[in-house]
């Protein structure tokens, strides 16, 4: 049987040029945060560019590339210490590599990240098959993973259905005589684990555009590895947030104030979440237009955050990479992602409303609710065995405030309303951009892409 990874489970049941410029590559290497000085590879303060890029995770980078590509001078400016977004290593907590956001390079043969990736000497490998369920202390037998499969199929067929019709909730198109001892599992598996989100908040349209992620790979590097060795030698510039961005400007092109100065450009690629749109934390000049800030709402970011723990000894005995669901009673459970890359690094996943209000609580409850989990499925007393842990809060990231996006009921046109350039000045990008492949790293890639190639092709326009 195939992974489950998000909703791959269905696979499962069916069987820049001459001169130097602010963005111009440098050297292979880290990615170059600017910096002042002789010898600097930027300038020592903002000035005029073609581009200004916000945000560095994978929308970011991507689009700096192709800007490179074009011989295009862009300024890529990233509010955090790093780049990468929602998709970063940390290597310093547990002395492994441990990816506090995205995991799983989804659909290899398609994903852009997946085949540049290949390039870069990290050691990327297939996700292993097999997943399994667990009923109180022992795992679903044949039959009974039959019947959860066989719910799951039914579930996601209804959702597609009413689809077809009207973009209703998920839950609210639920077979009604689906198998009440499997419902909760099937919604978390669905819902949370899938989206972020309860099925009450996603999208049937959105659910159904969403491709299939039936094949992974994983990189024992990390993925926010793979993803800074792919903005290796692009000038960076780190803790420096944007503050204000006026498209408005006689003439046309856009200022970008930042913490450190300003910028002057002939448009913006901005690629911050939409939660963060809709915090205000970037100040339009003039507003953005109503319809843009709307779109932004409908496509809010959902919840979803790792609580990490050091298991030596593989108490569970589980394999490398493995990922284990429980038979619920309830929302309050979550996935368990064990052994990563074969370390002592045990990962549960907790996501939608229920893990919103966990971590709400803090770390204290976060580990108490993993270590009871773990716990009451596999008779372990995890408490006297766990080492270092670590919990995510993606919610309280300043430049995050959320997990990734999935549509609100009603709101799937949004993506697309979210891809439209604004008087060929600004263009948004990011995976909330992306119609097919939102909440990939993947679809944030290729939707940076696309912003590029718009901005490129915008300045054989007359400025409007």
């Amino acid at each position: 049987m195939k992974r489950l990874n998000r909703r791959s489970f269905l696979a499962a049941s069916a069987a820049m040029t001459a001169a130097p410029a602010f963005g111009a590559p440098t050297a292979p290497g880290a990615p170059v945060a600017r910096k002042s000085g002789p010898g600097s590879q930027v300038p020592s303060r903002p000035g005029v560019v073609d581009v200004v890029i916000v945000g560095a995770g994978a929308a970011g980078i991507a689009a700096a590339r192709r800007l490179a590509a074009a011989g295009r001078r862009f300024a890529l400016i990233e509010a955090s210490p790093t780049v990468g977004g929602r998709c970063v290593t940390d290597t310093a907590t547990f002395g492994v590599p441990f990816d506090r956001g995205a995991h799983w390079v989804h659909m290899p043969d398609i994903n852009p990240v997946a085949k540049l990736g290949t390039q870069t000497g990290l050691d990327l490998y297939p996700a292993p098959p097999g997943q399994r369920v667990r009923i109180g202390r022992r795992y679903a037998r044949e039959g009974e993973m039959e019947d959860y499969l066989g719910g799951t199929v039914r579930a996601t067929t209804a959702i597609a259905d009413a689809a077809r019709k009207n973009d209703v909730a998920c839950a609210q198109a639920l077979p009604k005589d689906l198998a009440a001892a499997w419902r909760p599992t099937i919604e978390f598996v669905l819902g949370p684990f899938g989206c972020a989100k309860d099925l009450s908040e996603v999208s049937a349209v959105d659910f159904s555009r969403s491709a299939e992620r039936d094949s992974d790979l994983l990189c024992r590097q990390g993925f926010g590895a793979l993803l800074a060795k792919l903005a290796a030698g692009i000038p960076v510039e780190l803790s420096n947030p944007v503050t204000r961005i006026s498209w408005g400007t006689k003439g046309g092109g856009v200022d970008v104030e930042t913490m450190r100065g300003q910028f002057g450009a002939r448009a913006a690629i901005v690629t911050v979440s939409t939660n963060v749109l809709s915090a205000g934390k970037i100040k339009f000049t003039p507003d953005l237009p109503k319809r843009q800030l709307d779109a932004a709402a409908k496509l809010k970011l959902g919840s979803y955050d790792h609580i990490a723990l050091e298991l030596p000894g593989n108490p569970f005995g589980l394999r490398p990479d493995e990922l284990v669901f429980e038979k619920s009673d309830s929302n309050r459970t979550g996935a368990l992602f064990a052994n990563v890359s074969g370390t002592a690094l045990c990962i549960v996943e907790v996501a939608g409303s229920f893990g919103r209000d966990l971590a709400a609580k803090g770390d204290a409850a976060m580990f108490d609710f993993a270590q009871t989990w773990l716990t009451g499925m596999f008779g372990t007393d995890v408490g006297k065995t766990v080492k270092r842990r670590h919990a995510t809060h993606w919610n309280d990231e300043p430049w995050v405030l959320g997990a990734f996006s999935a549509a609100a009921p009603g709101g799937q046109p949004s993506r697309k309303v979210l891809m439209e350039g604004l008087n060929d000045r600004i263009w948004f990008a990011g995976e909330a951009a992306h119609e097919t492949l939102w909440g990939t790293v993947g679809g944030a890639w290729e939707s940076g892409e696309r912003a590029a190639d718009a901005v490129v092709k915008s300045f054989g326009r007359k400025p409007s």
